[in-house]
């Protein structure tokens, strides 16, 4: 995969500078321009889906009777919290279910540290897995980018947990606003090792500019369609 103004992606991502010694530059302008961008794009698309999210969320009620919405503190700018929102793919004891699975087995405990998921998640529903290969349970996110928690564009919202894993890069990170979608998203989602994620989230934050911007919404339509790495 190749982005504008860029070499190969995989080894951009390995030669990343130190992030005290290279800090990306931040247009003003473009800022503004993003966030106008994120706005009317997210209002516009909440009234196009609106009728498919509504589907979505009566499926989830009459499925099992539990809460439609699954709210999760993921880190925003500046290192700040925020409650990251998606449709409830999980079933209702969800956490409990995890912390059963990773006690009874030393692969599924092996696979969530070292990805923070697993490909056979016994949590998930049969809704909640057309859902997730869909990308129609992150549709409510498009309220966290109107509320300002999140960009359109940016690298993924992750959890408190992932924190250590993201190291001295974690100041990058942290530099730039989460995204609906991302480098992520447009480059195999699961099928990407979690080093390699990382790599793509700090390479985000050290290129992003509105070209990208643009570049990275026209690629997530196809890669959506394609649904390669979800689940």
């Amino acid at each position: 995969m190749y982005l504008p103004g860029t070499t190969d992606l995989t080894k951009d991502a390995q030669v990343v500078p130190n992030p005290q010694s290279a800090r990306p530059k931040r247009d003003e302008v473009s800022l503004d321009g993003r966030r106008i961008l994120d706005i009317v794009l997210s209002a516009l698309a909440l009234i196009f889906l609106a009728p498919m999210m509504l589907a979505a969320a009566v499926a989830i009620k009459l499925q099992d009777g539990g809460p439609v919405l699954f709210g999760q503190e993921r880190m925003g700018l500046g290192g700040k919290p925020f409650k990251c929102w998606k449709f409830r793919s999980m079933v209702v004891n969800a956490e409990a279910r995890l912390a059963a699975v990773l006690a009874s087995s030393p692969e599924a405990r092996s696979e969530w540290e070292a990805d923070h998921k697993l490909r056979k998640d016994p949590r998930i529903t049969m809704l909640g897995r057309f859902l997730r290969v869909s990308s129609i349970d992150e549709l409510p996110q498009l309220f966290n980018i109107i509320a300002g928690d999140m960009s359109l564009v940016g690298p993924r919202p992750i959890v408190p947990a992932e924190v250590p894993k993201y190291g001295r890069w974690f100041s990058r990170y942290m530099s730039v606003k989460p995204g609906l979608t991302g480098l992520w998203q447009v480059s195999g989602r699961n099928d990407v090792s979690y080093r390699e994620r990382v790599a793509l989230d700090i390479l985000f934050a050290k290129r992003s500019n509105f070209k990208l911007y643009v570049y990275i919404i026209m690629m997530t339509v196809p890669a959506v369609l394609k649904r390669s790495g979800s689940y």
